[in-house]
């Protein structure tokens, strides 16, 4: 089976999950805090097991790394060439809290990057899915897919727009922002949930997507592979591709998502630089 083949595979199985979530939206479900105090609830875990049994059912061969079942040691994935890499449902707390903004995660791994990735919306039935040299689609619910390409500048007249999340920021994040309005002009904050950060940027209604913050692997590797697909990059602070190699800790180095062909690319790396 070809990527482009296992992509479309992994399309349906987000949906499904997406389906299995539902349910539970706004329907009082209760909540679990895991070991690192983050919560869980049992719309994240029954995803999961049709996210889990979907993907060992199409390709036996291939690994699962879930949110939800993480606790594999380091010395099994190190010998992994080829993974799954999964959040069942990313942003938990948006769910909690009733809003639309949580998704469905699944990206395809190989040694160490990402090959492509799928991000669902239950709510809307919206999913946009993608990788490096495969390109990137959204898909309304019904609907054919449309392909999606990042914006190399603002439209005439328009504000240079950041994305940034309603939860999370940090000191550094706010000079960085501090910095780029000063190197790019005003900046316009377009503040939403989950993995819909990047796939702004994928489609072109945002120009950049800094995360001075905490996230782990599972948070974005599936929105990585759509940006890489829609002519973006996900880079560390000192402007090297965001990877995903085995190791102990499962959480990200701070990173930028951005246009390759941005203009302006630089001037961020420069003050990423010096954070």
């Amino acid at each position: 089976m070809n990527q482009a083949q296992l992509m479309h595979h992994a399309v349906l199985l987000a949906r499904q999950a997406g389906e299995a979530i539902l349910p539970f939206w706004r329907a009082g479900v209760a909540v679990t805090a895991k070991a690192d105090d983050s919560p869980v609830t049992a719309a994240d875990l029954a995803a999961h097991e049709v996210i889990v049994q979907g993907l060992q059912a199409l390709a036996p061969q291939i690994p699962v790394l879930s949110e939800e079942d993480a606790g594999i040691a380091l010395a099994e994935r190190q010998a992994w060439q080829r993974w799954w890499l999964v959040d069942p449902l990313d942003g938990t707390k948006e769910f909690i809290a009733g809003s639309e903004e949580f998704t469905v995660n699944i990206a395809l791994i190989e040694a160490g990057e990402v090959v492509f990735g799928v991000v669902a919306m239950p709510t809307s039935g919206r999913c946009y899915f993608g990788g490096r040299g495969l390109g990137a689609w959204r898909e309304e619910a019904g609907l054919p897919a449309e392909p999606v390409q990042v914006r190399s500048a603002p439209a005439a007249g328009a504000r240079f727009t950041v994305v940034a999340s309603r939860r999370h920021s940090s000191p550094q994040q706010e000079a960085l922002l501090g910095g780029l309005g000063r190197a790019v002009g005003e900046l316009e904050l377009a503040n939403i949930g989950s993995s819909l950060k990047f796939c702004l940027l994928a489609e072109g209604a945002a120009d950049c997507y800094p995360r001075l913050a905490p996230t782990s692997q599972w948070d974005t590797a599936a929105a990585q592979g759509v940006v890489e697909g829609a002519g973006g990059e996900v880079v560390t602070l000192d402007g090297q591709p965001l990877r995903y190699p085995a190791r102990e800790s499962l959480l990200n180095p701070f990173f930028l998502a951005l246009p390759r062909a941005a203009a302006w690319r630089q001037d961020l790396l420069d003050l990423a630089s010096a954070m």
